[in-house]
């Protein structure tokens, strides 16, 4: 997805002309749980669109943290799962300077390298925040938390997403200071979506094929989307009381 050229200077286009005349600096933020099965892949493709990875090991128990660093990503290891939201911060506050920050969910696994156009219409100045919305049907998620989100994120200014629970975005460098500090768990991606729209911020959503585990529909599947349904309640509740 990148050039770089002789000279220092970042083609930032796909077409291989040259676009801008300073250098763009493009990280790519990695929260993970037990994620050893995808986590190799889904570096190695991020990389190939970044200047950097960094993976924030949310308490894994398994290999995540040893094979994203053998597969070339810089690793912060929580001693402690801290949840989505404060994994997110943590990375973040180990970056000093950034044009744009690529979220990305340790699943992805090599779909993660169709993430490029996210990052370039951040590049182009066309949006502070880009959303990658998965192309055909959406599926991950409780359709009523999805719903929900929507329904908040128009309430307080946004536009209608069709993927408002995607874990898959780009933050311009310049709207960070503006969206932190992240709602806790996986109310992150709704927090953040109207807390773009409340500060005024340019969101757009981007159609690109990516796929990730799907939570299964047994005990455990129920129960995981049960908890992501109360941390996205609590992240709306919480952002609307502001309003008030």
């Amino acid at each position: 997805f990148f050039f770089q050229a002789e000279d220092g200077i970042r083609d930032t286009s796909v077409t291989g002309v040259q676009t801008c005349a300073l250098p763009i600096w493009v990280i790519a933020l990695v929260p993970a749980r037990d994620e050893s099965a995808s986590i190799a892949e889904t570096v190695t493709a991020l990389r190939s669109m970044t200047d950097g990875v960094i993976v924030v090991d949310d308490g894994s128990t398994d290999a995540t943290a040893v094979l994203a660093r053998n597969a070339g990503a810089s690793v912060v290891e929580m001693p402690r799962a801290v949840g989505k939201g404060a994994a997110l911060d943590r990375g973040l506050a180990t970056i000093d300077r950034v044009d744009a920050v690529l979220l990305a969910d340790g699943d992805l696994g090599s779909s993660a390298s169709g993430l490029g156009p996210v990052v370039e219409v951040v590049l182009r100045g066309e949006a502070d925040l880009a959303i990658a919305a998965p192309t055909g049907a959406i599926t991950g998620g409780l359709g009523v938390v999805r719903r929900l989100a929507q329904v908040a994120i128009r309430a307080v200014g946004g536009p209608h997403l069709d993927a408002p629970l995607s874990g898959q975005r780009v933050i311009a460098g310049t709207a960070l200071a503006r969206l932190r500090p992240f709602a806790a768990g996986f109310g992150v991606e709704t927090a953040m979506s109207m807390d773009a729209a409340r500060s005024g911020l340019r969101i757009v959503e981007v159609p690109v094929a990516f796929t990730h585990r799907s939570t299964g529909r047994d005990l455990r599947g129920f129960i995981h989307r049960g908890r992501q349904g109360l941390h996205i309640l609590r992240a709306i509740v919480s952002r609307l009381l502001r309003r008030a």
